[in-house]
């Protein structure tokens, strides 16, 4: 069962503020599949392109772009950049089964 959005204020138990949680870890979810699939995408783009998994100012961009966001949204620029560099790091691997890491 998916459940309605609604805000934190508007959950008076813990049960629907749980059914909340559950509903955003699905969705984060269903975004991971979707990402996935353009890093699989990125693998042809790549090889057809002579480049490698790891591209290192990428890499950079990217981390900095999510710390600037997520300190913008008032969210621990330390916890953002912990959570991402866990994905890069994986979406890399991802992509090293099949072109060098670089």
């Amino acid at each position: 069962l998916m459940t309605d959005p609604r805000p934190p204020r508007d959950c008076h138990d813990m049960g629907s503020l749980r059914a909340q949680i559950d509903r955003m870890d699905a969705e984060l979810i269903a975004l991971l599949v979707e990402r996935a699939g353009y890093i699989d995408r990125a693998v042809d783009i790549k090889k057809g392109n002579g480049l490698p998994a790891r591209i290192t100012p990428r890499v950079q961009e990217v981390i900095a772009n999510v710390r600037r966001l997520a300190d913008e949204q008032g969210v621990d620029p330390d916890l953002a950049e912990l959570l991402r560099s866990q994905l890069i790091e994986w979406s890399i691997q991802r992509e090293a089964k099949h072109i060098p890491e670089g």
